[in-house]
Protein backbone atom coordinates (compact mmCIF):
# COMPACT_ATOMS: atom_id res chain seq x y z
CA UNK A 1 0.00 0.00 0.00
CA UNK A 2 2.85 2.36 0.83
CA UNK A 3 4.45 1.97 -2.61
CA UNK A 4 1.08 2.63 -4.27
CA UNK A 5 0.66 5.89 -2.33
CA UNK A 6 4.25 6.84 -3.19
CA UNK A 7 3.69 6.26 -6.91
CA UNK A 8 0.38 8.16 -6.73
CA UNK A 9 2.12 11.08 -5.02
CA UNK A 10 4.89 11.15 -7.64
CA UNK A 11 2.34 11.12 -10.50
CA UNK A 12 0.36 13.91 -8.82
CA UNK A 13 3.53 15.96 -8.33
CA UNK A 14 4.53 15.55 -11.98
CA UNK A 15 1.02 16.55 -13.10
CA UNK A 16 1.05 19.69 -10.94
CA UNK A 17 4.56 20.66 -12.10
CA UNK A 18 3.61 20.15 -15.78
CA UNK A 19 0.42 22.19 -15.33
CA UNK A 20 2.27 25.09 -13.74
CA UNK A 21 5.16 24.88 -16.21
CA UNK A 22 2.73 25.16 -19.14
CA UNK A 23 0.40 27.77 -17.64
CA UNK A 24 2.68 30.23 -15.86
CA UNK A 25 4.21 33.07 -17.89
CA UNK A 26 7.83 32.86 -18.95
CA UNK A 27 10.20 35.49 -20.34
CA UNK A 28 12.83 34.97 -23.03
CA UNK A 29 15.21 37.43 -24.64
CA UNK A 30 15.19 36.90 -28.41
CA UNK A 31 15.57 38.65 -31.75
CA UNK A 32 12.48 38.71 -34.02
CA UNK A 33 13.27 37.61 -37.56
CA UNK A 34 9.83 37.27 -39.13
CA UNK A 35 6.08 37.54 -38.54
CA UNK A 36 3.42 35.91 -40.72
CA UNK A 37 0.06 34.16 -40.94
CA UNK A 38 -0.20 30.49 -41.93
CA UNK A 39 -3.01 28.01 -42.48
CA UNK A 40 -2.33 25.46 -39.74
CA UNK A 41 -3.78 21.98 -39.38
CA UNK A 42 -5.54 21.68 -36.02
CA UNK A 43 -5.89 18.02 -35.14
CA UNK A 44 -4.96 15.96 -32.10
CA UNK A 45 -2.96 18.93 -30.74
CA UNK A 46 -6.03 21.22 -30.64
CA UNK A 47 -5.80 21.43 -26.84
CA UNK A 48 -2.64 23.51 -27.27
CA UNK A 49 -4.38 26.10 -29.48
CA UNK A 50 -7.02 28.71 -28.72
CA UNK A 51 -10.61 27.53 -28.47
CA UNK A 52 -12.78 28.03 -31.58
CA UNK A 53 -14.75 30.87 -29.98
CA UNK A 54 -11.61 32.98 -29.42
CA UNK A 55 -9.32 31.87 -32.26
CA UNK A 56 -9.77 32.50 -35.96
CA UNK A 57 -12.45 30.58 -37.88
CA UNK A 58 -11.53 27.00 -38.71
CA UNK A 59 -12.34 25.74 -42.21
CA UNK A 60 -13.89 22.41 -43.21
CA UNK A 61 -10.44 20.82 -43.63
CA UNK A 62 -9.61 21.49 -39.97
CA UNK A 63 -7.25 24.36 -40.77
CA UNK A 64 -7.03 27.71 -39.01
CA UNK A 65 -5.27 30.95 -39.93
CA UNK A 66 -2.74 31.37 -37.12
CA UNK A 67 -0.25 34.21 -36.59
CA UNK A 68 3.36 33.22 -35.89
CA UNK A 69 6.45 35.06 -34.67
CA UNK A 70 9.84 33.64 -35.68
CA UNK A 71 12.70 34.50 -33.34
CA UNK A 72 16.33 33.63 -32.67
CA UNK A 73 17.80 33.23 -29.20
CA UNK A 74 21.14 34.78 -28.17
CA UNK A 75 22.77 31.35 -28.66
CA UNK A 76 21.62 31.32 -32.31
CA UNK A 77 18.88 28.69 -31.91
CA UNK A 78 15.47 29.44 -33.48
CA UNK A 79 12.32 29.68 -31.40
CA UNK A 80 8.82 30.08 -32.82
CA UNK A 81 5.78 31.54 -31.07
CA UNK A 82 2.14 31.53 -32.05
CA UNK A 83 0.07 34.66 -31.50
CA UNK A 84 -3.55 33.88 -30.63
CA UNK A 85 -6.19 35.52 -28.45
CA UNK A 86 -7.02 33.59 -25.28
CA UNK A 87 -10.34 35.20 -24.43
CA UNK A 88 -11.83 34.27 -21.07
CA UNK A 89 -10.81 30.62 -21.20
CA UNK A 90 -7.91 28.98 -19.37
CA UNK A 91 -5.22 30.14 -18.90
CA UNK A 92 -6.70 33.47 -17.77
CA UNK A 93 -4.53 35.92 -19.68
CA UNK A 94 -7.58 37.68 -21.17
CA UNK A 95 -5.66 38.39 -24.35
CA UNK A 96 -7.63 40.09 -27.14
CA UNK A 97 -4.86 42.14 -28.78
CA UNK A 98 -3.14 39.57 -31.00
CA UNK A 99 -3.49 41.95 -33.98
CA UNK A 100 -1.73 44.77 -32.11
CA UNK A 101 0.94 42.37 -30.86
CA UNK A 102 1.50 41.15 -34.42
CA UNK A 103 1.99 44.74 -35.61
CA UNK A 104 4.37 45.48 -32.74
CA UNK A 105 6.41 42.33 -33.37
CA UNK A 106 6.59 43.13 -37.08
CA UNK A 107 7.92 46.61 -36.29
CA UNK A 108 10.63 45.07 -34.07
CA UNK A 109 12.06 42.69 -36.68
CA UNK A 110 15.82 42.88 -37.15
CA UNK A 111 18.75 41.11 -38.79
CA UNK A 112 21.87 39.53 -37.35
CA UNK A 113 23.89 42.40 -38.82
CA UNK A 114 21.86 44.99 -36.91
CA UNK A 115 20.11 43.07 -34.10
CA UNK A 116 17.33 44.47 -31.94
CA UNK A 117 16.66 42.37 -28.88
CA UNK A 118 13.29 41.99 -27.21
CA UNK A 119 11.83 40.18 -24.20
CA UNK A 120 8.85 38.01 -25.13
CA UNK A 121 6.41 37.00 -22.40
CA UNK A 122 4.57 33.79 -23.26
CA UNK A 123 3.05 30.63 -21.86
CA UNK A 124 3.11 27.07 -23.17
CA UNK A 125 5.65 24.68 -24.64
CA UNK A 126 7.54 24.40 -27.91
CA UNK A 127 7.39 20.78 -29.12
CA UNK A 128 8.45 20.62 -32.76
CA UNK A 129 7.30 17.09 -33.62
CA UNK A 130 3.79 17.82 -32.29
CA UNK A 131 3.59 21.30 -33.90
CA UNK A 132 3.03 22.89 -30.49
CA UNK A 133 4.03 26.51 -29.98
CA UNK A 134 4.03 28.81 -26.94
CA UNK A 135 1.55 31.66 -27.16
CA UNK A 136 3.17 35.12 -27.06
CA UNK A 137 1.52 37.55 -24.63
CA UNK A 138 3.67 40.66 -24.90
CA UNK A 139 6.85 41.96 -26.53
CA UNK A 140 9.15 44.59 -25.03
CA UNK A 141 12.50 45.89 -26.34
CA UNK A 142 15.57 45.34 -24.14
CA UNK A 143 19.08 46.77 -24.23
CA UNK A 144 20.86 43.60 -25.32
CA UNK A 145 20.93 39.79 -25.40
CA UNK A 146 22.30 39.59 -21.87
CA UNK A 147 19.26 41.37 -20.40
CA UNK A 148 16.84 38.97 -18.74
CA UNK A 149 13.91 40.75 -17.05
CA UNK A 150 12.78 39.24 -13.76
CA UNK A 151 9.60 37.22 -14.08
CA UNK A 152 7.57 38.96 -11.37
CA UNK A 153 4.20 37.55 -12.42
CA UNK A 154 5.26 33.90 -12.16
CA UNK A 155 7.05 34.47 -8.84
CA UNK A 156 4.04 36.23 -7.30
CA UNK A 157 1.68 33.47 -8.47
CA UNK A 158 3.99 30.80 -7.03
CA UNK A 159 4.20 32.68 -3.72
CA UNK A 160 0.40 32.94 -3.54
CA UNK A 161 0.02 29.24 -4.35
CA UNK A 162 2.66 28.36 -1.77
CA UNK A 163 0.84 30.44 0.87
CA UNK A 164 -2.46 28.73 0.00
CA UNK A 165 -0.87 25.28 0.23
CA UNK A 166 0.68 26.18 3.59
CA UNK A 167 -2.71 27.40 4.83
CA UNK A 168 -4.41 24.20 3.66
CA UNK A 169 -1.67 22.12 5.31
CA UNK A 170 -2.11 24.00 8.60
CA UNK A 171 -5.90 23.59 8.46
CA UNK A 172 -5.53 19.86 7.78
CA UNK A 173 -3.10 19.44 10.68
CA UNK A 174 -5.47 21.24 13.04
CA UNK A 175 -8.41 19.17 11.82
CA UNK A 176 -6.40 15.99 12.29
CA UNK A 177 -5.23 16.98 15.78
CA UNK A 178 -8.71 18.04 16.92
CA UNK A 179 -10.86 15.43 15.18
CA UNK A 180 -9.06 12.47 13.62
CA UNK A 181 -6.37 11.81 16.24
CA UNK A 182 -8.83 11.84 19.22
CA UNK A 183 -11.19 9.55 17.30
CA UNK A 184 -8.32 7.17 16.55
CA UNK A 185 -7.18 7.21 20.19
CA UNK A 186 -10.74 6.63 21.35
CA UNK A 187 -11.11 3.71 18.95
CA UNK A 188 -7.77 2.26 20.14
CA UNK A 189 -8.80 2.61 23.78
CA UNK A 190 -12.17 0.99 23.07
CA UNK A 191 -10.44 -1.86 21.27
CA UNK A 192 -8.03 -2.29 24.20
CA UNK A 193 -10.98 -2.46 26.60
CA UNK A 194 -12.72 -5.02 24.41
CA UNK A 195 -9.50 -7.03 24.18
CA UNK A 196 -9.00 -6.87 27.95
CA UNK A 197 -12.61 -7.95 28.54
CA UNK A 198 -12.17 -10.85 26.13
CA UNK A 199 -8.98 -11.91 27.93
CA UNK A 200 -10.74 -11.75 31.31
CA UNK A 201 -13.71 -13.76 30.01
CA UNK A 202 -11.34 -16.33 28.54
CA UNK A 203 -9.48 -16.63 31.83
CA UNK A 204 -12.76 -17.07 33.74
CA UNK A 205 -13.89 -19.75 31.28
CA UNK A 206 -10.59 -21.57 31.67
CA UNK A 207 -10.90 -21.35 35.46
CA UNK A 208 -14.39 -22.83 35.41
CA UNK A 209 -13.29 -25.57 33.04
CA UNK A 210 -10.30 -26.39 35.25
CA UNK A 211 -12.48 -26.55 38.37
CA UNK A 212 -14.99 -28.80 36.60
CA UNK A 213 -12.21 -31.09 35.43
CA UNK A 214 -10.68 -31.20 38.87
CA UNK A 215 -14.11 -32.06 40.28
CA UNK A 216 -14.46 -34.97 37.88
CA UNK A 217 -11.07 -36.27 38.96
CA UNK A 218 -12.03 -36.02 42.61
CA UNK A 219 -9.63 -33.30 43.57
Amino acid sequence: MRWFLTVLGVIFGIAVFSFLDYTLPSKQTVRITNTYNRLTDIGANRIFYASPDTGTVQNAQGQRDVRFIDTVRPNGKPYVYRNEDTGWIWPPYFKYDSSNLHAQATDLRSTSANPEWVSVTSYGWRISWLSIYPNAISVKPVAGPEVKPFNWAAQIILLVLGALLFLIWRMWNQFRERTIDPAVRSADEAWDRIDASADAARDRARGRLRRWWDGLRGR
